[in-house]
């Protein structure tokens, strides 16, 4: 069975142009315990518990895009996920910061049952949290395919840093939860392409 479910973050960032906004001020007083716990950089996190690691086991990525949220055109699309546990690099188009909004999509696959897949994701430049984004699918029926999409609206084009600042100094942390149980973090490093 194929699910879709869409989702809208207001945003200073239009995946990275990095500004202080409320949530950035939420990402550095670290009002979350979990959060509080860690070390101060992104850091990928591996599974603790029995639960978390099934449910890694049986989740894959299948692909990601990137889109003009305005014209739907797409700018930047990657198939091969591998291991999500593995830091990677990803190379988008630098004239996705001039766009309004940023439409990301991607499907993912899962054989068990998840009551409420989340996504917390912080924004890194230069090892220092920028931004924090939150986004809820819900449930995900066992063995199932689904696509999620998200928008990103972008701050004023006055407030964003230019792609030569941020190439290779972005880093999204990625934290998957089914409801409030961590079950991975994962880190891509974002370089922006001519």
């Amino acid at each position: 069975e194929i699910l879709s479910v869409t989702g809208v973050q207001t945003c200073a960032l239009p995946i990275c142009g990095v500004g202080r906004c409320p949530p950035c001020l939420v990402c550095a007083s670290m009002a979350e315990e979990e959060w509080a716990q860690e070390p101060a950089g992104p850091s990928t996190v591996l599974p603790t518990d029995p639960r978390a690691q099934a449910i890694l086991d049986g989740f894959k990525i299948n692909w990601m895009n990137m889109s003009d949220a305005t014209t739907g055109r797409v700018l930047w699309q990657e198939e091969n996920w591998g291991d999500l546990l593995v830091q990677r690099d990803i190379h988008i188009p630098k004239e996705i910061l001039k766009c309004r909004s940023v439409s990301r999509e991607f499907q993912f696959s899962c054989k068990e049952m998840l009551h409420g897949l989340r996504l917390e994701q912080k924004i890194f430049f230069q090892g220092g949290c920028m931004e924090e984004w939150n986004f809820q699918f819900g449930f995900v029926i066992p063995n199932s395919t689904n696509t999620w999409q998200q928008t990103i609206h972008a701050a004023e084009e006055n407030k964003m840093l230019p792609a030569s600042l941020l190439n290779g100094n972005v880093v999204i942390e990625t934290a998957f939860y089914d409801d409030d149980l961590l079950v991975c973090k994962m880190l891509l490093r974002v370089f922006y392409d001519a």
